[in-house]
């Protein structure tokens, strides 16, 4: 039976790694040694990024509402606990979009808030 070489595989298996690692700086762009270093931390990062993204979107979310709801005389807190209580369902995420782009309809919703209360 013949001998197998792993040549082709790990040729494969190292273009597919520099190719990731294409744009890095100096050496880790070039030598494989230095570039699955980067490509394996750049990977963790990406990973970790994927969930901090979301708390970011969040916090952004609130510091909107809690902005517009400033201008209608009324704190976050209260706001949300007053739309709780009024049995309005809206994400964060809408609330923000209203906020930015229906300054009319938010203070509606600030009204009901404090109305509930």
């Amino acid at each position: 039976m013949a001998r197998i070489k792993g040549a082709v595989a790990t040729r494969k298996r190292r273009n597919k790694t520099l190719k990731l690692a294409k744009g890095y700086w100096g050496a880790k762009s070039k030598h494989f040694k230095m570039a699955k270093q980067a490509v394996m931390k750049s990977g963790n990062y990406a990973y970790i990024s994927r969930r901090l993204k979301k708390r970011d979107f969040r916090k952004l979310w609130i510091t909107r509402i809690s902005a517009a709801c400033k201008l209608n005389g009324m704190n976050y807190s209260t706001f949300m606990n007053g739309l709780k209580k009024a049995g309005v369902t809206l994400n964060r995420k809408m609330l923000s979009e209203i906020a930015i782009s229906d300054e009319s309809g938010f203070s509606a919703l600030t009204a009901k808030a404090k109305a509930a209360l």
